[in-house]
């Protein structure tokens, strides 16, 4: 990209106390692609200009709103915004910014409902700006490696996938006991979902990413196991993807078939995201804890572990590493690379350049519709303890 200028970055959201805000804003500083220049970090003003000066953001705001309309005025206005917020605002905010012709990067996931997602897909495509969605797991190297032997056909026509996500931090009631993350996120008004769109979605965006299968049908057990929680904190989903080979005389076999579980109160469980994708002729298997192995285990044959730093990997997940073997690249790089996509492909198109296919490998929004669109069949599955239609289309 041409570096005459990083690009100029603001954020709403991210204030004292939010975890996931300084993850972003270590993703936003790590490649010098964009500095941060302004922002709107709680909903207290004071508090929002305080937060701004502890971070050295030169130009706070008292809301969103007033934050979009004035550096849409400017001459030196930011080119993108990174939205940090609890889910609930991420439509508003993103809209506001959107219809300004400013280019987004949200947390996920995306919204609290369809409707929201399926707006906000018509408006990114009308306003004709870059949308971009934090799925950060997509963004380790060896998950595109993943991706790229799925597609190269190493494993044969995928069969079984099994992701699971499994946290304990909600094993109790924390969000009675002063946990300021775990109120909102147990706030169905807030949220949305629970397990399912915090980390269920990260689970089955996962699954999608790497083997390129689409939902058919699923089936859901959604369960709150805490006393007076009243949002989902656990669920089991069975899953079966379109598709299948045509057998000899022209009749088709099933779509692969899968699992997808996740839970917030698994005792003990710090951060477990996995992933086994298996196929007519072998398995892959990766995991979040370890994430910079990815085991090939062939239906003949002894077992391959990928590293990620060779050069023998694909061009993709080449693209996604920074260091030399041996050096461990992991969560804020994976950020970082999503990051890096997106603000690559804003600056091609600043500057009147075709992006880099490889910049173009980050999450969209259609995605973000996408994950929305299973959040809430899970949801209505386990209402209603059935098998349900999960195929979706996002809008033209």
């Amino acid at each position: 990209m041409s570096r005459s200028r990083p690009l100029r970055i603001g954020m709403v959201g991210g204030g004292p106390g939010a975890f996931i805000g300084d993850v972003h804003r270590r993703a936003i500083r790590l490649d010098g692609l964009a500095t941060l220049v302004a922002g709107v970090f709680s909903s207290d003003p004071q508090k929002s200009k305080a937060h701004a000066a502890e971070l050295g953001v030169e130009r706070a705001y008292g809301s969103y709103e007033e934050m979009a309309e004035a550096e849409a005025a400017r001459d030196d206005g930011i080119d993108v915004v990174s939205i940090v917020t609890p889910n609930w605002l991420h439509a508003p905010v993103a809209h506001a910014f959107i219809a300004r012709g400013i280019s987004v990067i949200c947390d996920k996931p995306m919204t609290t409902t369809l409707a929201d997602a399926e707006a906000l897909v018509r408006a990114v495509r009308e306003a004709g700006v870059v949308f971009a969605l934090t799925h950060n797991y997509t963004g380790y190297p060896l998950v595109k490696q993943a991706r790229a032997l799925v597609a190269d056909g190493v494993i044969g026509e995928v069969r079984k996938v099994v992701a699971e996500y499994s946290q304990g931090w909600l094993a109790t009631a924390v969000e009675r006991e002063g946990s300021k993350q775990a109120a909102w996120r147990t706030d169905p008004e807030k949220a949305g979902a629970g397990a399912l769109g915090d980390i269920g979605s990260h689970a089955e965006n996962l699954a999608a990413y790497v083997t390129g299968l689409r939902l058919d049908r699923l089936c859901a057990d959604v369960r709150t196991f805490v006393p007076g929680r009243a949002i989902d904190d656990d669920a089991n989903v069975l899953l079966r993807y379109e598709g299948g080979a045509a057998q000899q005389g022209g009749a088709q076999t099933a779509g692969a078939g899968g699992v997808l579980h996740c839970s917030q109160i698994a005792a003990g469980v710090e951060n477990d995201l996995r992933l086994r994708v298996s196929g007519t002729e072998g398995t892959l298997i990766w995991r979040q804890e370890e994430p910079n192995a990815l085991r090939l285990l062939p239906r003949e044959g002894q077992e391959r572990v990928y590293r990620r730093g060779h050069d023998d990997l694909a061009p993709a997940a080449r693209h996604a590493t920074r260091l030399p073997p041996g050096h461990p690249e992991a969560f804020f790089e994976a950020f970082a690379n999503v990051y890096a996509g997106a603000l690559r492909t804003i600056a091609a198109r600043r500057d009147g350049r075709e992006p880099d296919p490889l910049d173009l490998d980050f999450p969209t929004v259609e995605d973000g519709a996408r994950g929305v669109h299973f959040i809430q069949t899970a949801l209505e599955s386990g209402r209603r303890e059935a098998w349900v239609d999960a195929s979706y289309t996002p809008p033209t």
